[in-house]
Parts: structure tokens; C-alpha cells; sequence
């Protein structure tokens, strides 16, 4: 039943082929991660792990850097453009690594490949809720969702068997075509995929940087996004610990081999997939806050034993921790299209996916260093020290319930500064004379943001 609800959101031809089209996407990159670790093992041998490390560092701070600028391209320009544009662009890019002969080629073409991975992503979790509707976003951002966990379990094997027939090189010709396909597949979609912009048809390159802040702006303005996004360092310091040190407590404390290491990930992957079949049916009875306490629980309790447990209940607790993570990601994603409008998107989930990552760039480094300083006990200081982020992330930052909700959007009009207008400004604004700027307004109290955005509230009583 969790199933056919997921697969709901395929009636719509345009999601199809774009989730169609994604699909194909992450298998070219079960196939580009495989093949750069056989080819960092073929150019670095021993310091492979190394290699491979800075290329994963390299790869996080292309995401930062870039996707919040992504953001704002996806709210001014056609979506689809910008997805065919970074298929092809990757398509070369990934042409290149056959010819490989140096580490640093490795990093430099890395680097560049997720440049527009960064421009990718945000693009395409803002497009869908664009082409869904109201209705059925929620399903097809959680079959997105367990597509990429699904595929993240069953990909590297799917890479290996074709790398293992066509060999460690040739396979990027292969990862680049899947890359041709799916650009195809979105080429083909009807029409545009651009968001109207009732108030800002004619945004200058001088309101860029000004759109950049405004998406992170409304991220942190927003108490639910603020309180979505700060579970998401949960995850990350605790979904950290579990892709850093499991391989070396499975093969180096359990004295297990890498058949056991793979079964532990599966488990972690499968446990994801099956939280993002049922994200949506929790949706239904719990608040979406509700859900992300719930995952951000299980994932950070989960580690809590798993120091002194064997094999067995490992993998139990791997499946936990999976589910937990997902609900999380899943929730903060469905968020945004619920309490964002429609031409704000594109920028707040750029914002997003910069913050999220930005949390990973700590949570890695922590990882390694109780790795290495508590290799018999890291996952239980690294459940504490998430569980300690998780209470204080929930004292101080949890959406408390009020009498009146209220639902908001952004706008513009000219005003003088009185009782409702008072704000801080940009430094060529003169506060003294008539003057318009994008601001935040309230129908109960007035609250003003030089953002680049405005925020008006519509009342909801309870």
C-alpha cells in the first residue's frame, strides 16, 4: 500500500519522465564514485583512501560554495535549461577521467564535476513540487528520496558487475552516456519549467547577491525550516560517524571482513529506503516536526549501543539508524514546499542544500577524530555527543504550537518609516524619504528583514 502511494505521484507524465530521468542520473553516479575508486587505487595505490577522502572534501565544498547561487538561477531561469545544461557539462566532465594520468587531475576534475552537481540538486527538488502540485509533492519527493537510498545500496554493485565487463576506465564512457540519456529525457519535457515571478520580472545582476541572502533568510527566518535544519546537524554528526567509522569496527574490532561491511551499509540503505516508502502515510497523522524528532531520534539512539553489540544486532541497528536519517531529510525537503511559495523555492532549497552540507564538512572531521582517539567506542560518544545537539536543538528551537498560525509570503511596496516599518536597511536606501524595498509584514506584529524577500501572513484560527 506504502508502495502504490509512492508510485501515485508517476500519473503525472511530466514527473515520470523527470524522475525517470533521475534515475538514470544516480546510476551514472554509482558509476562515476566506483570507477574514481578504482582509478585512485590505480594512480595512488596505498594512499588511495586519501585520494579519495579530498576528493569527497572537494566535493562538499562545491556544494556549499555554489548552491545557494543555484537556488537563484532556478527561480529566475527555466528549469529545464538548467538541468539539460548540467547532464551535458557532466557528460564531458566525466569523458575526461579515462585519460587520467595524475592525482591532481583527479581533484581538478572532481572538483568541477560537482560544480554542477551543485546546480543540479537544488534545481531539481525545487522542480518538484512544481510539476506535482499541492497534492502530490510529498509522494514523489519521498520516492526521489528512496530511489537515491535504493540505488545507493544496490548502485555500487550494479557499477562493479559493468566495470568488472568492461573494464576500470571504459566505465566512465558508459557513466557518461547515462548522463546523455538523462538529459534527453528532460529535453523532451513539454513546454517550460519556469517560475513566474510576479513582482520581479526585471532583477538586475546587482540583486544577485541580494537573492543569495534572501535564501537563507527565509531558511533561518522560518521557525520550522530554522528547527528542520538544525535536526539535519544531528543526522550529519551521527550519519558522519556511521560512513566514517563502521568499516574500521566491523573489519578492525568484530575482526569481520568486507563481505560483513557490506552487508552492515546495506542494511543502513535499506532502512532508508523503506522510512521514505512510509514518510509519507506519518505525514498524514504526525506533523512533519514531529516526524523529524522521531528520525532524529532513532538514528542518534541507534549508535548508542552499537560499540558492544555483534554482527546481528548491528545490522538491526544499522536499519534503524537508516530510517531515522531519512525521515529527517525527507521532512526538511517537503517543509520548504509547504511553507515556501512557488517562486521562492528554487532559492531557499539552494540555501538548504549549501546549509546541510556545510554540517558535513564538521561532522566528517569529528568522526575521523573519534575514530582514530575511541576506535572501541566512538559510535557511543558520537550517539552522546548527538544526542546533547539533539535536546538542546529541541529546548531551544522546537516550533512551540500557538493559537494562530499563520502562513507567509514576501513582498514590496513603498513606505515611510513608522510604528510598522522599522528595519534595517542597505546603506543607498535614504530611511528618511518615501522608498521601496523588499521586507517582512505581519497582520499581528510587523517584522522587517533587508532580504531581498517580503512576508505577509494570512491568519489561521484553530
Amino acid at each position: 500500500m506504502q508502495t502504490f502511494q509512492l508510485l501515485r505521484s508517476l500519473r503525472n507524465p511530466i514527473f515520470a519522465r523527470l524522475y525517470t530521468a533521475q534515475v538514470t542520473n544516480l546510476l551514472g553516479d554509482a558509476l562515476t564514485w566506483l570507477g574514481l575508486a578504482l582509478l585512485a587505487f590505480e594512480e595512488a595505490g596505498n594512499n588511495s583512501a586519501v585520494v579519495l577522502s579530498g576528493a569527497l572534501t572537494l566535493r562538499v565544498t562545491a556544494f556549499v560554495l555554489l548552491s545557494p547561487f543555484a537556488g537563484v538561477l532556478a527561480d529566475r531561469l527555466d528549469r529545464k535549461t538548467i538541468l539539460v545544461t548540467t547532464h551535458l557539462a557532466r557528460m564531458g566532465i566525466v569523458s575526461l577521467l579515462p585519460f587520467v594520468n595524475a592525482v591532481w587531475q583527479i581533484y581538478a576534475i572532481v572538483f568541477a564535476l560537482n560544480v554542477f552537481y551543485a546546480f543540479f540538486t537544488p534545481t531539481y527538488q525545487a522542480t518538484i513540487p512544481l510539476v506535482t502540485g499541492q497534492e502530490d509533492y510529498p509522494q514523489a519527493i519521498a520516492l526521489s528520496s528512496a530511489t537515491f537510498q535504493l540505488l545507493g545500496v544496490l548502485g555500487p554493485g550494479i557499477a562493479g558487475a559493468i566495470a568488472a565487463f568492461v573494464g576500470a576506465r571504459q566505465v566512465f564512457f558508459l557513466d557518461a552516456f547515462t548522463f546523455l540519456i538523462a538529459a534527453i529525457l528532460i529535453i523532451t519535457l513539454p513546454g517550460q519549467l519556469r517560475v513566474e515571478q510576479a513582482a520581479a520580472q526585471n532583477r538586475s545582476s546587482g540583486r544577485t547577491w541580494q537573492d543569495i541572502q534572501a535564501g537563507t533568510t527565509r531558511l533561518f527566518a522560518d521557525r520550522y525550516l530554522r528547527y528542520a535544519l538544525a535536526m539535519q546537524l544531528v543526522t550529519s554528526v551521527t550519519g558522519a560517524m556511521i560512513l566514517v567509522n563502521t568499516v574500521g569496527y566491523v573489519q578492525g574490532v568484530l575482526k569481520l571482513g568486507s563481505v560483513q561491511y557490506g552487508w552492515v551499509m546495506g542494511a543502513f540503505g535499506i532502512g532508508a529506503t523503506l522510512a521514505a516508502a512510509t514518510v509519507g502515510s506519518l505525514g498524514q497523522h504526525w506533523t512533519r516536526t514531529t516526524i523529524i524528532l522521531l528520525g532524529a531520534s532513532l538514528i542518534t539512539t541507534a549508535l548508542l549501543p552499537a560499540s558492544y553489540v555483534k554482527l546481528p544486532f548491528l545490522l538491526v541497528l544499522w536499519l534503524v539508524a537508516g530510517a531515522g536519517q531519512t525521515l529527517v531529510n525527507v521532512s526538511a525537503q517537503t517543509l520548504i514546499a509547504d511553507r515556501t511559495p512557488t517562486e521562492f523555492q528554487g532559492r531557499v532549497y539552494g540555501a538548504q542544500f549549501a546549509w546541510s552540507h556545510l554540517w558535513w564538512l564538521f561532522s566528517y572531521p569529528l568522526a575521523g577524530w573519534l575514530g582514530s582517539y575511541r576506535e572501541d567506542t566512538s559510535f557511543l560518544y558520537g550517539s552522546l555527543f548527538g544526542l546533547v545537539l539533539l535536546v538542546m536543538i529541541q529546548l531551544i528551537l522546537s516550533p512551540k504550537e500557538q493559537k494562530y498560525v499563520h502562513k507567509s509570503y514576501w513582498h514590496e511596496h513603498e513606505h515611510t518609516h513608522d510604528e510598522h516599518h522599522r528595519h534595517e536597511h542597505h546603506p543607498s536606501i535614504l530611511v528618511t524619504e518615501p522608498h521601496r524595498h523588499p521586507h517582512q509584514h505581519g497582520s499581528l506584529r510587523h517584522a522587517h528583514a533587508y532580504s531581498g524577500l517580503h512576508h505577509h501572513y494570512d491568519c489561521e484560527h484553530d
